[in-house]
Parts: C-alpha cells; sequence; structure tokens
C-alpha cells in the first residue's frame, strides 16, 4: 500500500471525494427549496465528470513526483509533493470560498470576473465586504485549505522506494498519461466544457453540478478566445436571422416627435449604481426611489428599458459607447479592443461639446480610465480628486461630496461656453451600503437606505443644476448600470435586468410622458445624438428609441445566460450549454435563433476589433 503509485491514486481519490462532496453543501445553500433526493444525486452524477477532470489536473504532479521516487532515495520528490498539495489545496479554498460567497450576489459560479476586479485595483475590488467578512473569508479559506492538505497528506502517506523495474515504471506511466482522458473529458470529438454538467431546465441544479475550480479555469482560458465562441451557424445564416429580427421589431407606426426644446443642450448623464425598477412605484416597485419616481414623472420615462448584464465593468461600454455586453467576458479586460470602440464623448466632442466625468471611485477600477480616456472625455475627476477627508466611503467620496462638487464646477461654467456633456457615476448604493444618512423609513435595511440616500443626491443634482445660470438648457438622461444586492432572489431574469431610463430637465420637449417602447442600454446614445440631429450610424447595436423607423427589442446577458425581448416573444438561452431556459410569444423557434445569431455577430465584432 506504500507504493508511491498507489499512493498517487489515492490523492487523485481524495481531490475527486472532496469535489463531489461539495455538492450538497452548494446545494444545502443555494439548491431549489424543491429540490428532492433524486436531483440530489443527479447533481452529484453529472457533475462527476467535471470533478473527475479537475482532481486530475491537480494529480498530474504528485503522479509525475510519485514516478521520481520510485528511482531515488532523495528526499526533493516528497518534500516538492508536500508544496504542491499545500499550494492546491490553498488554491482551491480560495475557489471554494470564494465561489460561495459570490454565488449569492451574482447568480453563476465562479469565473475569471473577480480576478479581472482584483488585479485593476485590490482596494475597490474588496470594497464591498466589510471587515468582518473579509475576516470570515480569510478563516474559512484556511480551514478548507488546511482540511484539504490533511486529507491529501494522509493519502500520499510515506511511500518507500520501490523495485526500479521496467513493468512498475512502465505501469506508473500509463496510470499517470491516463490522466489525460478525465482532463479531456474522454476519448469521443467534444472536450471537457461548462455544459457538460448541465442536464436540468432548473439552472441551480446545473450550476450546482459545475465544478468552480473547472469553471474558473475554463474562464482563465477561454474567455479571450472570441472567434470561436458561441458558434451556432454559419454566418450567411446568422445574418439572415439578424436581418429577420431587424425587420420584425420595426413597427413604424408613429410619426417622431421632437424630443429637445433646445438645439445643443448640457447633457447630464447619470449613471446610478445598481438601481433598477423594483425601487419605483411607478415601475411596480416599492417606495424607495422617490426622487427618481418623480423626476421620472414630470420628464420622459421609458418603462420597458432593460440593463445590458449584471456588473459596471459590463454596463459602462453598454452606455457610454452602445456596445452590448458579453455572457463570458468583460471587453474592459482588452484595452486594445476598447479603445475602438466609437463613443459618445468622442462624437459629441466632434459636434463642439466640452466633455466630463464625475465619480468619487477609483477610475482605474476594471480598466474603466482607459475607456473614459480612448471614449473622449477630457475632464476625469475622480477619488485622487477629493482630500482624504472626503473620501469616507469605502468606495470613495459619497454621492452628497461628489454631487457638491460637481455643482460647484457646473456654477463656474460661462453662460456663453461651449455645451457639455457631464457623466455623473454614482455608488453610495453599493455594498457594504454604508452611507452618512438615515432614512428612519429603513432603520432595519442598510440597503434600502443607501438608496434612498443615492436617490436624495439624484434630486440634489437635479435641483442645484436646474438653479444653475445654464439650468434653461439641461438635459438629463438617467440610467442604472445594472441591479444591485437589492431585491436578491429574483429568479426571472426579466426581473433581474429591468430598469428605468429617464429623461429630464428644462430643455426636454417631451414631458410628463410614459413611453412603453423596447430598448436596452445600447440604445442610450443612439437615443441622445438622434435627439441632436447628429449621425450615430456607427454605433451598430444601438437604436434610436424616438425613431418611430428603427427597430426595437432588448437584448441581456450574464454568464450562462443570454436574452432577446421583443414585442411578441421572449427568449433566454444558457448560450454555453446551448440550451433554451424560456421561450414564449408567437415564433419563440425564430426569436431563439435571433439571439443565438446576435451573440455569434457581436463576438466576431470583438474578434475584428
Amino acid at each position: 500500500m506504500n507504493h508511491p503509485i498507489i499512493r498517487f491514486i489515492f490523492i487523485l481519490l481524495v481531490y475527486t471525494c472532496v469535489f463531489v462532496f461539495l455538492k450538497p453543501v452548494f446545494m444545502l445553500a443555494y439548491g431549489p427549496e424543491t429540490a428532492g433526493v433524486s436531483d440530489w444525486l443527479a447533481v452529484m452524477w453529472h457533475g462527476l465528470p467535471m470533478d473527475l477532470c479537475m482532481a486530475s489536473y491537480l494529480s498530474v504532479v504528485p503522479g509525475l513526483l510519485a514516478l521520481c521516487m520510485m528511482w531515488t532515495d532523495s528526499a526533493w520528490p516528497r518534500i516538492a509533493q508536500r508544496v504542491w498539495l499545500a499550494f492546491a489545496a490553498l488554491v482551491i479554498g480560495i475557489v471554494v470560498v470564494a465561489d460561495m460567497a459570490l454565488y449569492g450576489y451574482w447568480g453563476f459560479r465562479l469565473d475569471s470576473t473577480p480576478l479581472f476586479y482584483f488585479m485593476s485595483s485590490p482596494s475597490a475590488a474588496m470594497a464591498s465586504a466589510g471587515a468582518w467578512q473579509i475576516a470570515g473569508g480569510v478563516l474559512a479559506i484556511l480551514v478548507v485549505a488546511a482540511t484539504l492538505f490533511a486529507l491529501t497528506v494522509a493519502a500520499a502517506g510515506k511511500p518507500k522506494r520501490n523495485s526500479r523495474g521496467i513493468v512498475s515504471t512502465a505501469l506508473g506511466v500509463l496510470l499517470v498519461a491516463a490522466l489525460f482522458i478525465p482532463i479531456r473529458g474522454g476519448v469521443t470529438v467534444s472536450t471537457m466544457n461548462l455544459s457538460r454538467s448541465y442536464f436540468s431546465t432548473d439552472r441551480r441544479l446545473n450550476h450546482a453540478a459545475v465544478n468552480p475550480a473547472f469553471s474558473l479555469l475554463y474562464s482563465l482560458t477561454h474567455s479571450g478566445n472570441f472567434a470561436s465562441q458561441y458558434r451556432f451557424m454559419t454566418d450567411d445564416e446568422a445574418a439572415v436571422a439578424l436581418g429577420e429580427l431587424e425587420a420584425r421589431t420595426c413597427t413604424a407606426d408613429s410619426i417622431r416627435r421632437p424630443m429637445l426644446a433646445v438645439e445643443r443642450p448640457d447633457i447630464y448623464l447619470v449613471i446610478l449604481e445598481s438601481f433598477s425598477a423594483s425601487l419605483m412605484p411607478s415601475l411596480g416597485g416599492d417606495s424607495v426611489a422617490m426622487q427618481l419616481d418623480s423626476i421620472a414623472g414630470t420628464g420622459l420615462s421609458y418603462t420597458d428599458f432593460y440593463a445590458s448584464s449584471f456588473r459596471t465593468d459590463r454596463a459602462l461600454p453598454a452606455i457610454l459607447n452602445a456596445f452590448p455586453a458579453q455572457p463570458s467576458a468583460s471587453i474592459l479586460k482588452y484595452v486594445d479592443k476598447v479603445e475602438q470602440l466609437p463613443a459618445l464623448g468622442c462624437a459629441l466632442r466632434d459636434a463642439g461639446y466640452e466633455t466630463s466625468y464625475y465619480y468619487g471611485g477609483d477610475a482605474n477600477f476594471t480598466n474603466m480610465k482607459a475607456l473614459l480616456v480612448a471614449g473622449g472625455f477630457d475632464n476625469i475627476i475622480s477619488d485622487r480628486d477629493f482630500p482624504l477627508r472626503d473620501r469616507t466611503g469605502k468606495w470613495g467620496a459619497p454621492d452628497g461630496v461628489l454631487v457638491d462638487r460637481l455643482l460647484g464646477d457646473v456654477r463656474s461654467v460661462a453662460a456663453d461656453a461651449a455645451p457639455q456633456l457631464v457623466v455623473v457615476q454614482t455608488s453610495s448604493s453599493h455594498e457594504p451600503f454604508e452611507v452618512p444618512f438615515a432614512d428612519v423609513r429603513f432603520a432595519d435595511s442598510p440597503a434600502k437606505n443607501a438608496f434612498a440616500y443615492a436617490d436624495s443626491c439624484l434630486g440634489a443634482l437635479v435641483r442645484g443644476v436646474e438653479a444653475s445660470p445654464r439650468g434653461g438648457r439641461s438635459l438629463f438622461v438617467i440610467v442604472p448600470d445594472h441591479l444591485g444586492a437589492w431585491p436578491l432572489g429574483l429568479d426571472d431574469p426579466l426581473a433581474r435586468h429591468h430598469v428605468p431610463l429617464v429623461f429630464a430637465g428644462q430643455a426636454l420637449a417631451r414631458r410628463a410622458e410614459r413611453d412603453s417602447t423596447l430598448g436596452c442600454q445600447p440604445d442610450i446614445v443612439p437615443t441622445i445624438l438622434g435627439s441632436l440631429g447628429l449621425d450615430h450610424s456607427a454605433f451598430v447595436y444601438g437604436h434610436d428609441l424616438a425613431d418611430a423607423e428603427a427597430p426595437h427589442y432588448a437584448v441581456f446577458s450574464e454568464p450562462g445566460l443570454a436574452a432577446l425581448v421583443t414585442a411578441s416573444d421572449t427568449v433566454v438561452i444558457d448560450p454555453d450549454a446551448r440550451r433554451v431556459l424560456d421561450a414564449r410569444g408567437h415564433a419563440p423557434q425564430m426569436a431563439t435563433k435571433s439571439i443565438e445569431a446576435y451573440l455569434q455577430k457581436l463576438y466576431d465584432t470583438i474578434s475584428n476589433l
């Protein structure tokens, strides 16, 4: 039993058993309440090939070192094996704890997104967590790592050097080489991928079957290979499907009405952190964002509007560049591609606008500054432009301080100055919801209290700008980046991505109006440029919401999910598993082909940037 190869097999079994054991743990935390014993067993069974794949990856190094132990009396192979087992245990501990902590907020298994956040700005990446959460996470990582290390060390034992015979060595080489089969996922044409564990119409059961370590590894090795992702059909078939989508979503049943009362207004594009329709009574939500609700009531409110994705780094290109979010990656990871995107700031700067961006946090987070500089913003205000005494929030300067700084700058703009594009990105309505504000209505809900604070700052911003010398020419465009941490547990993707889009201000001609035109965040740029009479043909993924002759539909995505909403059909797919999760309407099969063609074209575009 002390043969090095036998001990290597024990290590492989330990890794496999640990990964299988983690599935019931995940089910206890996040599994469907209606799941029965058969569902639990199915999760473990369908996840087993991926667990064995990951266990084999981790066992290659111990296997090679076991071969070395057969041919040397030196202690170095055993020491090297212990070092590897410790390293692997720590990595798995981090992956398991991060996956369990983040799934409740994100709704998908761990991928490369947290690494991207951490590498771009460690302090900002950790800003969502409180000190006790960080301490608890570190402790949990150490416990998991120590337990796994102890199990694998016990499995490794203290193997004695055995005969250096050819047969024994050949057997060991064959066993180590055989790891290639579970690593590859078998001997058929198809290799191991995330869809291998999918077996149910319930996403959470599928997610429970996925190995989080493999999910992370797959994301790291595949996120940049855009040309090979989401190949559903030939290019010609995709072009036909997209043409049919554009044709059937053009209504052309009304005459375009002018949106503006001022030819070249000052434009204030306000991006609200983590807001959603759930906070506004006028959109069927709770009475939390009452300032926004009031502003929407006096302006132009688009009621059937959707966020492009689930996090800010995915939302900003959609809002500022009319470039849709992608389910498998964030384009902000690829600065060279970001620099090629057409941008609202560039278009308006070419039209004579002065451009500014205000954000109380770290502008380097997730390569955001690269997006802004390439996007035509000449004046970027971020956390470094505020004194330390004002940077009291985890995300930098709170929204109230940010608004005060902006209003001071607005009042100093000369009456005859060039028109202004000012983008304001808020941050206070983000975990950990520590704000200098206390609303008695939400004493028991820090999240709602933080949203109410951000909402009050929005109201102060609008009132302050309209009271300024240039207030008569102000146009506000207000949109959330995505739904945040409240309300949690929204299983319906449409509810998760439903957000308001509000146009307001004294430069607006259309007042006290609700518009049910379907749209999503890439439509914002064409709508703004269209209202100014400026060309927006470079923004091929967006449509002018006020143009009755343009197609109108919404597309959104997040890891493991993509959706298309039209006036007649709704379809939600898992593009990785190539599975339809929801399809309803007059022509759901056609809509399914449309969203697949859309993704294929989107990834072709990214590949060619």
